[in-house]
């Protein structure tokens, strides 16, 4: 490529080609394929909450309930890292820092609730946890294989990469839920997958409040410098 020469849509994008890797090696978003993907995944993410969401509800399953909470704190994040693209980046790591915090509400919350559910144990509906859980796997496959490009970027992007993941493995721990239950006539196991949901969230919650603090305190150090 010579120098000078403009960039065509979609010419160097990508992680490599969005960050500049002679100056900041770090994607930051900056793609326009990168955003098209982001708008992609929001409206499978914000389906897919209330479809999991109803089918929670009717089919008295705590981990499909758990998993509808990931859908929308993916709704969100995913929206927030739209708005924040392009910006400096305290306000990128600020709004890691956000999403983190979200991430870990959601995790206690669902911990919390699923100790609730211990003391009140009822059946959950397999059929429906294994139909909707095969539903969500299916739409959350199509969101990790768009990001998966996008899994090493700073803390707003790998926000988004993380929480597409969990969704993943989220869904397939539903279905595995939802066999077990048909199988042993018990709703331990759909209490103990949502268990594990909630440790996922706040494992992730870490990982993205560690990054977005480094980076805060390192935008605050280069402001003060």
């Amino acid at each position: 490529m010579s120098e000078g020469r403009p960039l065509r849509e979609g010419e160097g994008e990508g992680v490599e080609g969005g960050c500049g890797c002679s100056g900041n090696p770090v994607f930051d978003g900056m793609s326009l394929r990168y955003r098209r993907i982001l708008w992609a995944v929001i409206g499978i993410n914000g389906v897919m909450f209330l479809v999991e969401l109803l089918a929670g509800k009717l089919a008295g399953s705590q981990a499909l309930q758990a998993d509808a909470l990931d859908f929308l704190g993916d709704f969100l994040t995913y929206g927030v890292s739209l708005l924040v693209i392009g910006m400096s980046v305290k306000v990128r790591s600020t709004a890691a820092l956000l999403k983190g915090l979200s991430l870990l509400l959601m995790g206690l919350w669902v911990l919390f609730s699923t100790l609730y559910e211990v003391l009140f144990l009822g059946i959950p509906r397999a059929e429906i946890m294994g139909v909707i859980g095969f539903l969500a796997l299916l739409a959350n496959v199509v969101s990790v294989v768009l990001l998966s490009g996008y899994k090493d970027g700073d803390a707003n992007v790998r926000s988004v990469w993380l929480c597409s993941r969990n969704d993943a493995i989220g869904n397939v721990a539903v279905m595995f839920a939802s066999v077990l239950v048909w199988y042993l006539g018990s709703g331990w196991p759909d209490i103990a997958v949502a268990f594990v949901m909630a440790l996922l969230f706040l494992r992730s919650s870490q990982l993205i409040l560690v990054q977005g603090w480094g980076e805060y305190r390192g935008s605050v150090e280069l402001e003060g410098g």
